[in-house]
């Protein structure tokens, strides 16, 4: 078997179904160009894992990356990049959204001096209609590009794109530095280095999903927006940092909810509402945090359990320092709303550091 020139990426997460038809297809349309498919998969429950490995047993240009306790479309790009061998790799969906007979014409691009070649649904002779089932998610699209273009706009006319191609040099390049949470990838290695690559774009159709659901939702769109802003920034605000803040925002409200329902609502004493309070918007944090911030490392069945305990452990040291200080305030005559804001904000600035370092061990 000769050595591939072109190892293509398939990110998956219950993609089982579609696995075996994505490899024959890509099969046919590369002809006789050596190539490589890295399925990595996000420990699906649907066994696409298993299925992957079955193919590889009889097609040994098939190869399975399988993530534990990670999560995440970028993540996975990245690691399985790093996994392959060809000096071109490409990373497409296994839906089967992206034409897979555009991969020879791609790799063209590359082999004519293009550094990335990026499939878009904008220029003549794409399409990106027929790929959304709902009109919803086809505007919703549009106006992510709009808004990634504010930033890319010199360098694609798609930098939502999921499906590109790019020299495995520029590969390790971005790994270094491109952020891991998140589903698009491609709009954060623009962002960081199209002024120093050649870019080149070919037309594609924008295919509708064969088997299996749109992994498109809440915890997307909350990632591309907190992206967003990291790039607006030029990376001064990191993601993970920025959806942290917005779900410690999320506690702040929480917590003032308790306390108004409790101290206002039913008269409980302050110290007894305020602690309460605490306690509600750790709990609302740590599960907004383990859903969105740290999606890619989410704790489940015990994990959770225990890791709401280490939470709890580590911020009670926020939380009485919490107290304390509102305590003290309202004995000062501050009113109960400026005290418990002064309190629930002193154990914001705890919450980043032991979400980080002991809850989800991030390193």
């Amino acid at each position: 078997m000769k050595a591939p020139e072109l190892s293509i990426i398939l990110p998956a997460y219950n993609e089982a179904r579609n696995i075996p038809l994505i490899v024959d297809k890509i099969a046919d349309a590369m002809g006789e160009i050596p190539f490589e498919i890295i399925v990595v998969d996000d420990d699906s429950p649907d066994g696409t894992a298993s299925v992957t490995r079955a193919i590889a047993r009889e097609k040994p240009n098939v190869r399975c990356v399988h993530r534990i306790n990670r999560r995440g479309l970028s993540g996975a790009c990245i690691e399985g990049m790093m996994a392959a061998n060809a000096p071109v790799v490409a990373v497409m969906d296994a839906d089967m959204q992206h034409d897979e007979t555009r991969l020879p014409v791609m790799l063209e691009e590359i082999r004519k001096g293009a550094d990335l070649v990026i499939g878009s649904r904008y220029v003549d002779g794409g399409s990106a209609s027929t790929g959304f089932q709902k009109k919803t998610r086809a505007k919703g699209s549009e106006l992510a590009t709009a808004l990634a273009n504010r930033i890319t706009g010199a360098y694609t006319t798609d930098p939502m794109s999921g499906f590109f191609m790019m020299r495995h040099e520029v590969a390790d390049k971005a790994a270094r530095s491109v952020s891991r949470d998140g589903f698009k990838i491609l709009f954060d290695i623009v962002s960081r280095f199209g002024h120093e690559l050649k870019i080149k774009e070919v037309p594609f159709q924008f295919r509708e999903r064969v088997e299996g659901e749109s992994k498109l939702g809440f915890l997307v769109t909350v990632q591309f927006l907190g992206l967003l802003v990291s790039r607006y920034t030029g990376g001064l605000l990191p993601v993970k940092f920025l959806l942290y803040g917005l779900v410690g925002f999320s506690g702040l409200f929480v917590h003032m909810a308790m306390l108004f329902a409790l101290n206002g609502g039913i008269g409980m004493a302050f110290p007894t509402a305020q602690v309460i309070a605490t306690f509600a918007a750790m709990t609302s944090n740590f599960i907004f945090n383990n859903e969105v911030t740290y999606a890619h490392r989410k704790l489940k069945g015990w994990r959770f359990v225990t890791g709401l305990l280490t939470f709890y452990l580590v911020c009670g040291i926020g939380a009485l320092a919490n107290v304390s200080i509102a305590v003290r305030l309202f004995e000062w005559d501050w009113s109960a709303w400026v005290a418990g804001f002064a309190g629930a904000l002193m154990s914001a600035v705890f919450n980043y550091a032991v979400t980080k370092l002991v809850t989800w061990r991030d390193n």
